[in-house]
């Protein structure tokens, strides 16, 4: 049932990370080459595959329309309800006024109706077709256009000035001013918007948007030519011919097809990578989240910079992707999935050949120059070793391409400087990972390795002699770990906590005690019972002190299911013919299952048994380390783990080699025969 389980979480992250890369890569289809006015063409011949017409440049039709607007005349159209409603509200106003004569009354009534009768355009229609240099209009009469100046008709300002000034020898101003003519005045020229915009899309229709075709077979440009103005111009018409047939619904769903099995063919790769080779991971729920969230992460980032014009690619830095893997998992790792994100977003770039190179070049100068990050400085190096990397295969690159220095785009470099900057984040950026995905990367391990940390200056203080031990055995399995490749911190850090159990009853180990062994006063059993329990009791110091489950790993794996043998062989020899249950003198294990959890077991085991050796010479060291190692390897402790024969023997000779040293002593000093002390030379 688990396994099933295992198997749909894996098709569940498989499927979902499919469909939001296809989802966010930019829906439209881009032109695949690249090209810039007045530089060698750097691809191969091109040939037309479909006719197509050379459209003129974006500032000559601007110029073109401008010059055809300056014949386009909008129609109006006269609305004689308004000045119908208007003087007839005037008279009703004049009336009520007992003050004025019929004189004025006349006047004003005349006066407004000939305004109306030549028309009044509203401010707002007014200044449009002065800043559009409109000079005429149409004004639609009886199905008739005629064609008007503008400066003929009235605004509402001058129509007030008008009446106002109109007569001044008869009528007086002020007088005038006092009956709120403005009230009674308003536009009645109407725009007619529909017939203006078909006039002026009519107008517009006489322009050529081309100024020539290419037909399907011709050839366009080859290698090596210069993109000079006239052939800048066939190529832009060429990409913008190619966008629109590209762009139908049938050429969408072709397209999104071939996305889809494009994506899903990479990351079926990256699966089966971890499947043959990784297995540890693989059957890892939170590392499969952490690669493929990653990838899928950067994928959404690159298309929404593509999708919206963004600025440039090279500022993300996509090297943060092999680092961050190479600091929770391994280089090999680092390599296939940074391949797998470059390969993904490189179909979402206009032009990714470039891409590919630089960022096949700076992951590959990221997995090998922090191949173990331990301090903040660290990063600042790679960074540094990043971008002169990008810089180099750039520049190298465009020599290739443009043959010339003075033509090399120098903002480039500004784009790798900025993505060395924003190198810099993946130092908190892995603070936050460790936390939401369980990992625990070497800066972590250093911290805990620091002997001044609480609980190991505790250790050394109860039990001074485990933590002596401690101490051999982290420096002898660090070394061992170093030989076969394996993560040396981590073994280091785990072989200081894995005896953290011992401070519980320290007095019960031999390396603690002084002359008193307790043991003396217990049953096999019950000594055998104390001494396991220091695993169990190793754990609850670990929760209690929040160590990561990766050290909690070599507390319960560095005895496996192996035996308290001094006890276990002790109680069997006292009790021949009775039947033994082994679970009494057994270890709870599981046995070691990576290199490093074997390497401690190992490193464990030798340094125990070397402390009670009677001597120490060169074959008694080698037969003990033999005798000790093949007893663990015919034990089948390192069957679940993928340590080789190879590994061991490598161990082996580090185990001899560091015992030697530990263990030589010096040689004596002979005297001096024939003198006696005190006495003076000749």
């Amino acid at each position: 049932m688990k396994r099933y389980q295992n198997i749909l979480f894996k098709l569940a992250v498989f499927i979902t990370a499919v469909i939001i890369i296809v989802i966010f890569l930019p829906s439209e289809k881009e032109f695949n080459y690249k090209f810039d006015l007045n530089r060698p063409w750097q691809y191969g011949q091109l040939i037309a595959t479909f006719d197509f017409p050379i459209y003129k440049g974006e500032d000559v039709i601007k110029k073109e329309q401008d010059s055809l607007m300056t014949l386009y005349k909008p129609y109006y159209q006269k609305n004689n309800n308004v000045a119908i409603t208007q003087i007839h509200n005037l008279l009703i106003f004049l009336n009520k006024k007992n003050t004025i004569s019929e004189n004025y009354k006349k006047y004003l009534l005349q006066t407004l109706k000939v305004i109306y009768e030549k028309g009044i355009i509203s401010n707002t229609n007014l200044e449009q077709m002065n800043e559009d240099s409109i000079k005429e209009i149409m004004v639609i009469n009886n199905n008739q256009a005629i064609s008007y100046p503008i400066n003929i008709f009235f605004t509402v300002k001058e129509a007030y000035e008008y009446i106002i000034n109109a007569d001044s020898t008869h009528f007086d101003k002020a007088l005038l001013q006092q009956y709120n003519l403005n009230n009674y005045i308003s536009p009645n020229m109407v725009l007619d918007e529909k017939k203006s915009d078909a006039s002026q899309k009519e107008l517009l229709s006489n322009i050529s948007w081309a100024k020539g075709m290419v037909l399907s077979g011709q050839k366009i440009i080859d290698r090596g030519e210069i993109v000079d103005v006239s052939k800048y111009s066939v190529l832009k018409s060429y990409n913008k011919e190619s966008i629109k047939r590209n762009n139908s619904l049938q050429q969408r769903r072709v397209e999104i097809a071939g996305q889809i099995m494009f994506i899903s063919l990479l990351l079926l790769g990256f699966m089966l990578y971890l499947h043959l080779f990784r297995i540890d991971y693989f059957d890892r729920k939170r590392t499969i989240l952490l690669l493929f969230g990653i990838i899928v992460l950067f994928s959404i980032i690159t298309s929404l910079m593509v999708s919206h014009n963004l600025l440039s690619v090279y500022i993300l830095p996509f090297a943060m992707i092999p680092i961050i893997i190479r600091v929770f998992l391994d280089s090999r790792t680092a390599f296939m999935a940074n391949c797998v994100l470059i390969a993904i977003c490189s179909i979402s770039l206009h032009y990714p050949y470039e891409f590919i190179i630089l960022q096949f070049a700076a992951g590959l100068a990221a997995i090998y120059s922090l191949r173990e990050l331990s301090q903040r400085s660290q990063l600042i190096r790679s960074a540094i070793i990043i971008v002169l990397t990008y810089s180099l295969f750039y520049f190298s690159y465009e020599l290739i391409k443009v043959n010339s220095l003075a033509k090399i785009d120098l903002s480039m470099f500004n784009y790798f400087i900025v993505n060395g900057i924003f190198l810099m984040f993946v130092y908190p950026l892995l603070f936050i990972l460790e936390k939401a995905f369980g990992f625990t990367s070497n800066v972590t391990l250093v911290e805990l390795s620091n002997i001044n940390s609480s609980l190991l200056r505790e250790l050394s203080e109860v039990a001074p002699g485990t933590f002596q031990h401690s101490m051999q055995v982290a420096n002898i399995a660090a070394e061992a770990a170093n030989r076969i490749g394996a993560k040396s911190q981590l073994v280091r850090t785990g072989a200081l906590y894995h005896d953290i159990g011992k401070m519980e009853n320290a007095v019960f180990f031999t390396e603690n005690q002084a002359g008193v062994n307790p043991h003396e006063n217990l049953s096999y059993i019950q000594s055998a019972q104390v001494i396991i329990n220091h695993v169990a009791n190793g754990l609850k110091l670990a929760d209690k002190n929040n160590l990561p489950d990766v050290i909690k790993q070599f507390i319960t794996t560095h005895h496996g299911k192996g035996k308290t043998k001094y006890f276990y062989i002790s109680y069997k020899n006292e009790h021949p013919d009775e039947p033994i249950d082994d679970a009494l003198f057994t270890y709870p294990g599981p046995n070691p299952f990576t290199k490093e959890q074997a390497i401690l077991m190992m490193t464990d085991t030798v340094e125990a048994v070397s402390r009670s050796m009677k001597e120490y010479t060169e074959e008694s060291i080698s037969t003990m380390v033999d005798k000790a190692v093949d007893s663990q390897v015919q034990e089948g402790f390192f069957q679940d783990c993928p340590i080789t024969f190879k590994d061991i023997q490598t161990c082996k000779t580090v185990f001899k080699e560091k015992l030697r040293t530990i263990y030589h002593t010096r040689i004596s000093y002979p005297e001096l025969k024939g003198t006696q002390i005190g006495s003076t030379s000749k």
